[in-house]
């Protein structure tokens, strides 16, 4: 690690540091000139050179004045000299300069005495072209002027992420002083910001890769009984010379956004609910426990459904589907395919017919979807399962071995017109089936296979009660910002021809 390397690091460290070049020193191309008391030249930088156009060796020992001032205007500067040298004051002013290839140019100049160990004085000048320097303060206004007067909050920290400066906007949007904010962590000025919010800018520092329209949803001193939400982005700041200064944020409040989405979500979610069946609370033989999670990271209405329905001689039908898509279509053609499957499931069909019928019905519907169809049979012991394109059932057994039953998948339902299959398991007391749509397993980074064998690995306690299966398995493979519903039907056979269905919703 390199000096300046360690700077940035710890903006603490005494001692000598190295700069690349391209700060606002090289922009502005200061140039530095040393005159004895007679107004010769004693030194001559390069930026000197760079500037008027004089080699060191053409310009030292020759009177400035002579050297670089046009006839017209020499009588003033020497007197500007004279006066500085006299009375020690330091002068600050724009002198017109004549260059080496005799074009003139406007330069800014600050002169100041300065006196050395024999109390002799010397006459120290140093120079930038005007228009440069002008440009520089035009930006630096203009930027000023911006942040000042935008409605958008921003803020910039330094890399221990303590406030640099922030705008009115971003005092007015955390209900602390500006002055307040100068110097302190940021979890000190915005203790009630989720995690995230520092993260995201550890981030940005150590990647330097912007973080655009981060969602953030938290509460303020401006509001500290209230949540309110912002749409942040975060930038990190360096030098012209890559020397990393800091982290930048700008932040639009979007509380009354957030506010009107929540209600979408809610009225969405009560429409939702309004079309999820109501399950029988006892079953002969059976104890069921079920959830519905609509999906966190959106408004949308999913097409998830599940469905316990009671058919003759105390047998029952369980069923999980999922239509494709989301909205208020996907909802309305889950709505319909449930009606569906408990108008078939009174006919007392076997399961691939009732999925054979379904299939035609799907297709007047111009939707896609899939659906696990099971009958379980208290009095012999057995459930007969038929699959349409949907991911196979878990049976848990009571020795806690389980295994994904290997069933023929089928087509999803949508009229593509193939037969469907049913295969009979054993389930006696103490077997457990899991149904569950995708949105429990799949993710946007993991291959299927790898969560189907997560998916196993949470079943690994038979004993436990089907409620508590639920919820284990909903908060291990479930995160807070996954965009598809879950539908999650777990059933339990008894030993005795009664048992109680037990859900949430």
């Amino acid at each position: 690690m390199g000096a300046t390397e360690s700077f940035r690091d710890d903006p603490g460290t005494a001692g000598v540091v190295a700069s690349r070049p391209g700060g606002l020193l090289d922009v502005l191309n200061v140039a530095a000139v040393l005159l004895d008391a007679e107004g010769r030249i004693d030194l001559w930088s390069p930026q000197a050179e760079t500037l008027f156009g004089y080699t060191a060796e053409e310009a030292l020992g020759q009177y400035a004045g002579q050297l670089l001032i046009d006839r017209e205007q020499l009588d003033t500067v020497l007197a500007l000299f004279a006066q500085v040298m006299q009375d020690g004051e330091s002068w600050a002013g724009v002198v017109p300069v004549r260059r080496k290839d005799g074009s003139s140019r406007l330069v800014e100049f600050r002169n100041m005495r300065l006196q050395d160990d024999h109390r002799e004085y010397w006459a120290l000048g140093l120079a930038t072209d005007q228009a440069t320097l002008r440009q520089v303060e035009r930006n630096l206004a203009l930027s000023a002027q911006l942040v000042s007067q935008s409605p958008i909050g921003l803020g910039m920290l330094d890399t221990d992420l303590r406030y640099i400066s922030v705008n009115p906007a971003e005092e007015r949007m955390n209900g602390v002083p500006a002055a307040e904010h100068i110097g302190r962590h940021v979890h000190e000025v915005v203790p009630y910001l989720d995690k995230s919010f520092e993260g995201a800018m550890r981030e940005v520092l150590a990647s330097g890769t912007p973080i655009v329209d981060q969602y953030i949803v938290g509460r303020t001193a401006a509001d500290p009984d209230n949540d309110h939400a912002w749409s942040i982005s975060f930038y990190r700041l360096e030098s012209p010379n890559g020397k990393v200064l800091g982290v930048a944020t700008s932040s639009v409040d979007v509380t009354d956004r957030h506010h009107a989405v929540e209600e979408q979500r809610r009225t969405a979610l009560t429409l939702q609910r309004s079309l999820l069946p109501h399950p029988p609370r006892q079953r002969p033989g059976v104890d069921v426990a079920f959830r519905y999670l609509p999906a966190q990271a959106t408004i949308e209405i999913g097409g998830d459904w599940f469905d316990v329905i009671p058919l003759n001689g105390d047998k029952t039908a369980l069923v999980v589907g999922d239509v494709m898509g989301s909205g208020v279509t996907a909802a309305a053609a889950m709505g319909q395919l449930r009606t569906a499957t408990r108008t078939l499931a009174d006919l007392d069909l076997p399961p691939d017919e009732v999925l054979h019928h379904l299939d035609h019905i799907t297709d007047d519907l111009e939707t896609i979807a899939t659906c696990v169809y099971a009958v379980f049979d208290p009095h012999t012991a057995q459930c007969h399962v038929s699959l349409a394109g949907h991911l196979p059932p878990v049976l848990l057994r009571p020795d806690a071995t389980r295994e994904l039953l290997d069933l023929p998948t089928g087509a999803p339902l949508g009229g593509c017109g193939i037969s469907f299959d049913s295969t009979t398991i054993r389930f006696g007391p103490g077997n457990q089936l899991v149904l569950y749509t995708d949105g429990l397993i799949e993710t946007r980074d993991q291959p299927i296979d790898a969560r189907l064998d997560a998916l196993l690995n949470v079943l690994d306690d038979p004993n436990r009660s089907i409620d508590a299966t639920c919820d284990l398995l909903l908060h291990t493979l479930r995160d807070d910002d996954d965009h598809d519903d879950v539908a999650l039907l777990i059933a339990r056979a008894g030993s005795s021809p009664a048992g109680e269905a037990r859900g949430k919703t």
